[in-house]
């Protein structure tokens, strides 16, 4: 993934200094998920501590960043929470989404989840836990390689072999042991995907999980999917045909709905 300093090295000229290094302090602080000191984000995003703790001073007096008890560790604030929620509330796909993940996740009793394309990894937008005590983890917001997920491999699977090596970062991230980092076989994995209206990440992102996925094709620079995951246990061969065909019932629904709405 693209660090915050390879971005901020390749800004276009047009934009303003000061509001982009706000955004990196948010993008920063968003894709590490953890707490960073001063020195940290400066060395980081290549700026000078003087530049920057102005800025930060300012994001924490409007709430978008927090300081930690000692005093010298950054996280994100409240504001940036109340904006991710606004973007859920306003984005047509998740909130349609809902009952249809509702139905899914009570038709198979498993983990069910809503993600996007954004550049080479799946963002998940929406889930719904399973019923069982033993199930995956996961999380609104969370990032994960799309190459390593069922959500990226199906929606990965609508573009040809050209655009998807053009699409991904090389060499591929090893996740689990289990991971696809060979382009021959993801390439071959995509148009298996493809051809039968599903895609699968055996084990390739959490060890024993097994998961299903079936892409929405809609129009958010990258597109949509809806997943069904379980752990091994509970997906044998048997079950993975079973939850493909109620996923992709479930993605059926959500296009119609989409359709209705004039989105897809």
């Amino acid at each position: 993934m693209e660090s915050v300093a390879a971005a901020a090295r390749g800004r276009k000229p047009e934009e303003v200094k000061s509001a982009a290094r706000v955004l990196e302090v948010l993008e920063l602080l968003g894709t590490e998920g953890a707490r960073l000191s001063l020195a940290e984000m400066a060395s980081e995003m290549a700026v000078p501590k003087s530049s920057l703790h102005a800025i930060l001073r300012t994001m924490e007096a409007r709430r978008w960043v927090d300081l930690d008890a000692s005093g010298t560790r950054y996280s994100l604030g409240l504001k940036a929470l109340l904006t991710g929620t606004a973007y859920l509330e306003g984005d047509d796909v998740t909130s349609l989404a809902g009952p249809v993940l509702d139905s899914l996740a009570e038709e198979t009793g498993e983990s069910v989840h809503l993600g996007r394309l954004d550049g080479t990894d799946v963002v998940y937008l929406a889930k719904r836990e399973s019923r069982h005590a033993l199930r995956m983890y996961s999380a609104v917001g969370r990032r994960l390689p799309a190459h390593a997920t069922a959500l990226g491999k199906a929606m990965l699977s609508q573009y040809d072999a050209a655009e998807v090596q053009r699409r991904l970062d090389w060499p591929l991230a090893e996740l689990t042991p289990d991971t696809v980092t060979d382009p021959d076989e993801l390439i071959r994995q995509l148009a298996e995907a493809r051809l039968r209206g599903w895609a699968m990440d055996d084990g390739e992102n959490s060890v024993d999980i097994r998961c299903v996925a079936v892409a929405l094709g809609t129009g958010h620079g990258g597109g949509d999917a809806i997943s069904c995951a379980a752990p091994k246990s509970r997906m044998d061969d048997a079950r993975v045909r079973e939850i493909a065909g109620a996923v992709t019932e479930a993605a059926h629904s959500l296009r119609t709905l989409l359709k209705r709405l004039g989105q897809h």
